[in-house]
């Protein structure tokens, strides 16, 4: 059985969010229509606390800065997706009746939260790999932000725990601190075994 995973498509991935992707926004039209297509959409929500220590400020550091948290190289980001915030509300226009569940992640201050299903250390499930088993889904389509971090997380996650895995390239946009590194994240992909395909080829 299949499921579409619609990764972190909130307010401060837009262009004009705290966390600017490129053309963010612009995925709204393919992921509305490909929810059509699909029985089984389920969510990830990006839901940090304002302490969160990802967040470059709490370091006095620069957004893109990279520093070891508790053991793990981390990014530093802009402050975003604070719970219960207007920048961590889904993105206007996305198609929110078929969604089945939301899952939040990023919740422990001490540890970012790329995946949809695990924390970075991998020390904490949200709870998604065993709703999608619980629910008989054997293969994931992905879409979502950011390609080159969240999307890319969790198609790594869910083809690691026997998932067959799926992410719709049209359907997602990267931030791209470093040029290249949407083609990089692809690539990364493909060689884990992830097929990265288009819309148009569903």
């Amino acid at each position: 059985m299949k499921a579409l995973i619609l990764v972190d498509i909130q307010n401060d991935f837009t262009p004009t969010g705290a966390l600017p992707v490129p053309e963010g926004d612009q995925i709204i039209p393919v992921v509305n229509n490909l929810q059509k297509k699909f029985d089984f959409v389920v969510a990830t929500q990006d839901w940090h606390p304002e302490n969160h220590k990802s967040f470059a400020v709490h370091h006095q550091k620069q957004p893109g800065e990279v520093i070891l948290l508790n053991g793990i190289e981390q990014v530093l980001w802009p402050v975003h997706c604070v719970q219960d915030s207007k920048g961590a509300e889904f993105i206007k226009g996305l198609e929110q009746s078929g969604i089945r569940e939301i899952f939040q992640k990023g919740l422990d201050a001490e540890v970012d939260s790329y995946s949809g299903f695990f924390d970075n250390d991998h020390q904490r499930s949200t709870g998604l790999d065993k709703y999608l088993k619980n629910e008989g889904i054997d293969e994931v389509f992905i879409v979502g932000l950011a390609l080159d971090y969240c999307v890319k997380f969790t198609a790594m996650d869910a083809k690691a725990l026997g998932l067959k895995t799926f992410v719709f390239r049209d359907a997602t946009r990267a931030v791209n601190i470093n040029q290249g590194d949407d083609e990089k994240a692809v690539d990364e992909m493909k060689a884990a075994g992830i097929k990265v395909i288009t819309s148009s080829e569903y």
